[in-house]
């Protein structure tokens, strides 16, 4: 039965990982080269076509190739979504390091100030931001790792505190190892793990954050695309023109689940291996 699970397990990983670097690969390396039209070429006498021949997923309110901005909104979805955990990602570490290994009144203030950020509702708290810096991509993103970087830096330091506890890292204090080096060395590779399963499902719902502030205008600005913004535009034309926002919708759908089924099959991985470990095994 456990062998079973695991079988599926791996399974699940291996067809997460595939369909998402694929899909990861395709919009942001290949979008360039697999684009048939300029993603902003405006063409008002080819305006709301259908998929045809010539524009295999038909063309928006301004004729543009619906495919080509399929592909370079993803580029910019996902581009977008890798730098905010990346960058959420290393605030959290620091912070949260930080505070699980010093702890008492460092640990405080820092938790603190964390909370601080946790009391806000996440959407209205980046809406605000972005709103504030002015609706580009690039605020948007800002916007979005102030939301995001909270969440590591309490999965750090809880990490942090449970390792702390080990006794190789006694074993490094009783040999006059450094603080620093004991924690960049012996006590965050240990963290890896769930951060990896943590990030891989967060990248997918920080495009769909990405593509929420798009949606209401807190985006990138046309004529650049990119999914959240696209569904926002062909809302108008969406009875008679279906496939304006159905392909921005889908591509948005799709990148998501994979990013999700991948981080669920690594999470099962990693919590196994965690159980293991506990069981002395």
């Amino acid at each position: 039965m456990g062998h079973s699970s695991a079988s599926r397990r791996s399974r699940g990983a291996l067809w997460g990982w595939g369909l998402a670097t694929g899909l990861i690969l395709v919009a942001v390396a290949a979008a360039p080269a697999l684009s048939r039209h300029d993603p902003n070429r405006m063409n008002i006498a080819l305006a709301l076509k259908p998929p045809s021949a010539t524009y295999w997923l038909g063309t928006d309110e301004a004729g543009r190739d619906v495919l080509s901005r399929v592909l370079h909104g993803g580029r910019e979805s996902i581009t977008a979504a890798l730098a905010v955990i990346a960058a959420a990602i290393g605030i959290g570490v620091v912070v949260g390091a930080t505070a699980g290994w010093c702890r008492g009144a460092v640990d405080e203030v820092l938790m603190r100030v964390t909370d601080l950020f946790f009391a806000f509702p996440p959407l209205v708290l980046a809406m605000a931001i972005a709103a504030a810096l002015g609706p580009t991509l690039g605020n948007a993103v800002i916007a979005a790792i102030v939301v995001w970087w909270p969440t590591y830096a309490r999965l750090v330091r809880g990490e942090v505190l449970r390792v702390r506890e080990n006794l190789y890292v006694e074993a490094g204090r009783a040999l006059g190892l450094t603080a620093g080096r004991l924690v960049v060395r012996h006590v965050l590779p240990q963290t890896w793990g769930v951060l990896n399963a943590r990030a891989t499902v967060d990248v997918g719902y920080t495009i769909l954050f990405i593509a929420t502030l798009g949606f209401v205008g807190l985006g990138s600005k046309p004529p650049t695309a990119e999914w959240g913004s696209m569904i926002a535009g062909a809302r108008t034309y969406f009875l008679d023109s279906w496939w304006t926002m159905t392909f921005p919708g889908l591509a948005l759908f799709v990148t998501v689940i994979c990013l999700s089924l991948l981080g669920d099959a690594i999470n099962d991985v990693v919590g196994l291996r965690g159980r293991k470990e506990a069981a002395g095994g």
